[in-house]
């Protein structure tokens, strides 16, 4: 084994000892180029699973490239300790020193030696006492003459002698502590299961100075095959398709080798079954001695010969279950293994499952990363392609070059377009590619709710607030904290929302309705209309002081019958979107249909489009669209002035919805005698409803009660 204390690397090495209940645990090597983070948390580094550790306690920092160590409290509750004396600031470890976090015991040397030379590191054993053993046999007999569900090597310091709890002591025999201490280190270095199993092995039987054996396992960590000399096909086979049994259901004969190790030129044998479902069924280790002649604890040699004399079959556990074993036995001409050798065995053991469940745990992260960063990429993509302006029009090339220089800084956008024309895609865009990428966008449409429910939905209520109110609600500006959320038709929202909205574009607290404790959210703004809102602001119908607020940077999305020579690359992107998403083969337009779409006006704008073609790809049964698959509207608009104009024979008067509507509520409130509640009844809206929209479309009210 290389020696670990004199590194080649120009950085000086750096290493914590780390203990806990008095007995130690593992051995991390402090990377230069890495902080390690101490806490309760999952993601630390060193987890602390004690009620007494904060999530995130504190961290152990490198400066000057590694040269210094330096331990940082991070505000926890309870502190951190450096050789028993709580730190306030940052404390530069010095060799030896011993970090103390609810209990664990950090102790930080630069050579691994140090950790029981010298007197600076942990002490691997406790106090010498008589050993304790449960002896089944005695004499000369094949037997199994000691049992140990765990070793002393291990046991914590803390328990009292007297305590029956307590394990029979170590041996007084530093080496072994060194040996299992540069073993853990070496299997903490290992980055695959059979490497770990073959270094375990390996460490055993050098330390012992004899012996051959093999790591058998019910399944290894994530199904891989086992590759050493010792596994059949058949046991390859096994290990990648049997799951892991539950605790005390393992079968001892479907056990799968995932390394041997063997001296000179005797090959590993398989341990007999009885054996191993002894270990497997007690969860506890065994040594058989003097076996030579019994078939139910030796293991035959290739030629059929019992020429075991004793062996060591310890289980190897996960979070104190077996699953699986490490196998030990020496042969003639070898000495007999003893209880001091059960006792290295054993930790050995615990030292190599702690490392199978690390590696395990290791992969499925690792599998779970890179199945999340596909999944991310995906989405990423999805979301790029969703929010992707189409288009090489000059109006749209300025568009494009608005949203990048505005999409970096903090500044309010305002949208300005018709309806269709893709006004929250805009607002999306600004978003993706805005340092608030990461967080939340949002979107709400203001003329879609009574100005009651907009001001719930923007700043969000208290349980009881009014009828209906069950629960505590959050509000758009809470979800989008850290975001961005975009407000579309803003010119739709009653001044007394948009008193309180400017408060909250200014940078005030709110507070949620029915509320009184003050909220404030970090959140950039998106308007977006269709309305004029100059002369909105001249008819008093908007405040003056909220145009002037949201009118910091102005994007104006041109109509598509402007955009001419947009629109086949926009229906040629739509074609290929459906196609994929609904799995039809459509390769293009005929010319037929190119023409019927450069020609007609799209009065319902980028929505329209999208719609004829996603109509067109679910029809269509050919491999390419024709004009007759494009079901167009009969809606036409002035080319001049892009407003609604004349009737042709046969075609309705080219109108749009806010004209129509303004007409229609005036026809039925004729009809009724000016009846406002019967109005309201016919029309299907509330009567507040019916008030809001006779003073949108200026109507005087006083004709009607």
């Amino acid at each position: 084994m290389a020696n670990l204390s004199n590194s080649t690397s120009s950085r000086p090495s750096a290493y914590l000892v780390i203990r806990q209940g008095g007995r130690w645990t593992d051995v991390l090597r402090l990377m230069p180029s890495r902080r390690v983070r101490i806490g309760r948390a999952s993601t630390s580094q060193i987890v602390i699973h004690s009620e007494r550790c904060s999530r995130q306690h504190s961290e152990i920092f490198p400066v000057q490239d590694g040269e210094t160590w330096v331990v940082r409290d991070l505000n926890s509750r309870n502190g951190t300790a450096v050789d028993g004396r709580k730190i306030d600031e940052d404390h530069v470890l010095a060799e030896g020193e011993t970090i103390e976090v609810a209990g664990c015991q950090m102790t930080f040397v630069r050579r691994i030696g140090d950790a029981f030379e010298g007197g600076q590191g942990p002490a691997l054993a406790p106090p010498a006492e008589p050993e304790n053993q449960q002896t089944t046999g005695g004499g000369e007999s094949a037997t199994i003459t000691h049992r140990r569900d765990s070793s002393a090597y291990l046991q914590p310091q803390d328990i009292p002698l007297s305590d029956p709890r307590r394990e029979a002591p170590p041996p007084a025999d530093t080496q072994a502590g060194r040996e299992l201490f540069r073993l853990s280190f070496e299997l903490a270095r290992c980055d695959t299961a059979e490497a770990a199993a073959a270094t375990a092995l390996q460490g055993i039987v050098k330390h012992l100075g004899v012996g051959s054996g093999a790591v058998l396992l019910a399944q290894p960590p994530r199904g891989r095959a086992a590759k050493s000399a010792g596994a059949s096909e058949q046991e390859v086979q096994g290990a990648k398709s049997s799951p892991e049994p539950p605790a005390g259901e393992i079968d001892a004969s479907t056990l799968t080798v995932l390394a041997t190790h063997q001296q000179g030129e005797r090959s590993y044998h398989r341990l007999p079954d009885l054996l191993a479902a002894t270990v497997l069924k007690g969860n506890e280790a065994v040594l058989a001695r003097n076996i030579r002649d019994d078939a139910r604890l030796a293991t035959p040699d290739s030629r059929g010969n019992l020429s075991t004399n004793s062996t060591v079959c310890a289980p190897l556990r996960k979070k104190n279950r077996p699953i699986g074993v490490l196998h030990i036995y020496c042969h003639d001409g070898q000495r007999d293994l003893t209880p001091d050798d059960l006792e290295f065995i054993v930790a050995a053991g615990e030292s190599l499952s702690l490392a199978l469940h690390n590696l395990q745990r290791e992969e499925h992260l690792s599998d779970t990363l890179q199945k999340t960063r596909r999944r991310v990429d995906q989405l990423r993509q999805q979301l790029a392609d969703t929010t992707k302006i189409v288009g090489k029009s000059d109006a749209i090339r300025r568009v494009k070059e608005t949203i990048r220089r505005a999409a970096p800084t903090a500044a309010t956008v305002l949208v300005r377009g018709e309806s269709g024309t893709g006004k929250e895609l805009v607002a999306a865009a600004i978003h993706q590619y805005s340092d608030r990428a990461e967080g939340p966008f949002v979107c709400l449409n203001c003329a879609a709710l009574s100005p009651t429910l907009l001001e719930s939905e923007l700043f969000g209520h208290e349980k009881g607030a009014f009828t209906g109110a069950t629960e505590r609600k959050k509000g758009k500006f809470e979800a989008a904290d850290g975001g961005t959320l975009m407000l579309d038709e803003i010119g739709e929202m009653n001044q007394e929302i948009q008193a309180k909205f400017l408060r909250v574009l200014e940078g005030h607290a709110f507070e949620r309705v029915g509320g009184n404790q003050p909220i404030k959210a970090d959140v950039r703004v998106v308007a977006a209309t269709n309305r004029d809102l100059e002369q909105a602001v001249r008819d008093g119908h908007f405040r003056s002081d909220l145009y002037f607020r949201l009118h910091v940077v102005e994007i104006l999305i041109p109509p598509l019958r402007s955009r001419e020579q947009d629109i086949l690359l926009l229906a040629e992107f739509f074609l290929r979107r459906f196609s994929q998403q609904m799995g039809r083969k459509i390769e293009g337009f005929s010319g037929a249909a190119k023409k019927h779409l450069a020609g007609y006006d799209w009065p319902g704008n980028v929505r329209e489009l999208k719609n004829v073609i996603e109509r067109a790809v679910v029809l269509s049964a050919k491999p390419i669209v024709e004009a007759e698959d494009l079901v167009l509207s009969n809606i036409r608009l002035d080319p001049a002035s892009g407003s609604s104009g004349g009737t042709a024979a046969g075609e309705p008067e080219l109108i749009s919805l806010e004209v129509l509507e303004k007409r229609h509520i005036v026809a039925v409130l004729t009809a009724t005698g000016g009846n406002k509640s019967r109005a309201s009844t016919i029309l299907g809206i509330e009567r507040s409803t019916l008030d809001r929209k006779i003073r949108r479309y200026e109507l005087d009210p006083q004709q009607w009660t």
